[in-house]
């Protein structure tokens, strides 16, 4: 009896050996650099700890982890009817962390859901306040209004809006066909100015180069002896130039002066001798 009572009662501290051992490894907990460890002791709130090692007694305490990285969230795209009565699809996409675990899981149910919801909401507010030009121009300025916004509904509950970002812009067939049609006309409004500039910029050279060549009316010739020597670079064509007269002029002077002077002058007729 003496040996049944003996073993018995070892048997009952194994056991209890085991369970403290279970007890000891449950209540140690290992907290990574990126999340924090909020702690309920009976069901009040004792603060967050972490990252490392600490010891969480079971039943006595219990313990919430919350991740501390930024989260990135898409938005699904939200039908919004623009401040000058266009109907499009946005999305956009939501970056943010929790700055304050303690608010994160005392405030709130689900802070990533509930940010989703703001988000969503908060998105659809803005892009209605304004026209489908300045939502397509001046995007930054709506990004920036939608970040300050969604922060600070949710800066009670210990989140921290870094980012928001407008992803997409889907416009209906018609609008993406008018706007093809703006814009196209667009460029041509601009091609016709530009060639109208150059026009009136020719038209004031020419009239200097004119203005020179009334001076100066050999430049005229030079001109004309200029474009024939680009022209000729090509020997593949026939090349008809009108020759001034003004550059031969010159010459036929010349040559008009030079017969004159050799032609010999008519001898004056002698009278005839009238023999007796």
């Amino acid at each position: 009896m003496g040996g049944g009572g003996g073993l018995l009662l070892l048997a009952c501290v194994a056991m209890l050996a085991f369970l403290a051992l279970m007890v000891l490894l449950s209540s140690i907990k290992i907290v990574p650099e990126y999340e924090r460890g909020v702690i309920f002791r009976l069901g009040r709130l004792m603060g967050a700890r972490g990252p490392g090692l600490f010891l969480v007694v079971p039943v006595y305490e219990r313990m919430v982890r919350i991740d501390t990285r930024v989260i990135t969230m898409d938005v699904p795209a939200q039908e919004v009817i623009t401040l000058d009565n266009v109907t499009i699809k946005v999305n956009a996409v939501l970056y943010f962390q929790v700055i304050n675990p303690n608010w994160a899981v005392t405030k709130v149910m689900d802070y990533i859901r509930a940010t989703m919801q703001i988000a969503q909401t908060t998105l659809r507010s803005v892009v209605g306040q304004v026209e489908l030009d300045e939502l397509l121009a001046k995007r930054e300025k709506i990004n920036q209004k939608l970040q300050q916004i969604i922060d600070e509904q949710t800066e009670p509950w210990g989140i921290k809006v870094t980012i928001v970002e407008v992803k997409d812009v889907e416009l209906p067939q018609n609008m993406q066909r008018a706007m093809a049609k703006q814009a196209e006309a667009e460029r041509e409004k601009r091609a016709k100015l530009i060639h109208a500039e150059g026009e009136l910029q020719a038209s004031q050279v020419l009239a200097d180069a004119a203005d020179i060549i009334a001076r100066e009316p050999v430049t005229l010739q030079l001109r004309y002896l200029q474009t024939l020597t680009e022209i000729a670079v090509e020997k593949n064509s026939t090349i008809i130039f009108p020759l001034p007269i003004d550059t031969i002029k010159p010459f036929v002077d010349a040559v008009s002066h030079s017969n004159g002077a050799s032609t010999p002058a008519p001898r004056p007729a002698t009278p005839t001798q009238r023999l007796d």
